[in-house]
């Protein structure tokens, strides 16, 4: 298959080296040339039943198809969102409060997550916690960033109503073994939610194979704009609404629907599914190691890896390099746009969390990097950024 041709995009142009899709992706040119019809002219209420309403309803129906195929679902089983936040939420609060309203629980249920997990998982769970009475509880990860399906095996029982557990994680990249964990929920009567923004256009993802029963995508994480995103709910899969309503999205989440931001979902889902299929992830994964490379080169003895050496995002490579703070680095280095963690931190001069829950310490935490490739990255790039952040080293 012939590699689509990439557009350049206005908002790179003669900036620094953007090193930081993981906090955000460019909204795709072509995912803007067609969510724009839907916000200047197509402007019709899909739920109406007149002829404004045609062409948005199909539009809603083809991005719930364009969704659904790239990670294997069925149209049907798409929920859209304002964003993975929302569906997190979705996912994690409408799973308890199904049960609630079931009247089928007698004492506390337990939600079981990981310790790297997403801020908009950890703190739903704490919010299910001080509402609900949920017992929250939080697997340790390894040195690798790495749950051990043991220790989930361990801790499950039969008040275990949803593991929640993120495919890939935003800081070091590291992919959890979703389904090994899945079949245990499973085995135990729980549902298995996991939170795959980044993984969605990175890795092929298949909700069947990974066995799966909910699944979060956001938007602005490929090359969509922020403010959208979906859930994946498996048929039969029983979920109260957080936001209750008109009956949208099959009643699961209330709301005239955003018909461009849908269209914009579906049509970054589309042209990831087309990278996938023509080896973007090798590519990504090249570059990311030429990264590695230059800069280990650059600095020898002084780079050290973070997270998983093979299981992690062909896209992000997470470093910490002796004898400097991450934040002071980057700092120096105006020539580069990356991050020292999760963009829901920066600002912040603690160690990261996900870090020290690996087990390393808050000197190697707090002179870590985070480095994260997209669409736009280019070997030139590369190779400019090592420079950079090896002449900021030395200085540091």
């Amino acid at each position: 298959m012939t590699a689509p041709t990439v557009p350049s995009h206005p908002g790179l142009k003669d900036g620094p080296v953007y090193l930081d899709y993981n906090a955000t992706t460019p909204v795709d040119p072509r995912v803007v040339e067609a969510m724009l019809l839907y916000l200047a002219t197509e402007f019709g209420n899909p739920g109406s039943g007149h002829a404004y309403a045609g062409r948005p309803r199909t539009a809603l129906a083809e991005a719930r198809a364009q969704v659904a195929t790239l990670i294997g679902a069925d149209p049907d089983e798409i929920v859209f969102a304002g964003g993975g936040s929302e569906a997190d939420t979705l996912a994690l609060f409408g799973t308890v409060l199904a049960r609630l309203a079931a009247g089928s629980e007698s004492g506390p249920m337990q939600v079981i997550i990981q310790a790297t997990e997403h801020p908009a998982v950890l703190e739903a769970c704490h919010a299910l916690d001080r509402r609900h009475g949920v017992h929250i509880t939080v697997l340790p990860v390894d040195r690798d960033g790495m749950v051990d399906p043991a220790d989930l095996a361990d801790v499950i029982g039969d008040r275990t109503v949803l593991v929640s557990v993120m495919t890939a994680n935003n800081e070091t990249g590291v992919i959890q073994p979703i389904r090994e964990l899945a079949d245990i929920a499973h085995a135990h009567g729980a549902l298995l939610h996991t939170d795959a923004p980044q993984a969605a256009d990175k890795i092929a993802l298949d909700v069947r194979d990974l066995g799966v029963d909910l699944l979060t995508v956001a938007g602005h994480k490929l090359y969509a704009p922020k403010g959208v995103g979906a859930l994946y709910v498996r048929r039969g899969v029983n979920l109260e609404p957080v936001i209750p309503g008109g009956g949208q999205e099959r009643g699961l989440r209330a709301g005239t629907e955003n018909v461009a931001a849908a269209v914009a979902l579906g049509a970054a889902a589309q042209l990831a599914a087309a990278d996938l299929a023509i080896g973007g992830a090798a590519r990504m994964a090249g570059l990311r190691d030429e990264l590695h490379h230059h800069l280990a080169r650059l600095l020898p003895g002084r780079i050290h890896l973070n997270g998983h050496p093979t299981r992690r995002l062909p896209n992000t490579l997470n470093i910490s390099i002796d004898g400097t703070r991450g934040d002071a680095l980057l700092a120096a280095a105006s020539g580069i746009a990356a991050a020292t963690g999760s963009a829901c931190h920066t600002g912040d001069p603690t160690p990261s969390p996900v870090l020290t829950a690996m087990g390393y310490s808050p000197e190697r935490a707090l002179a870590a990097l985070r480095l994260s490739l997209g669409r736009w990255s280019t070997s030139a790039e590369i190779q400019a950024a090592a420079e950079h952040i090896a002449k900021a080293a030395g200085s540091a």
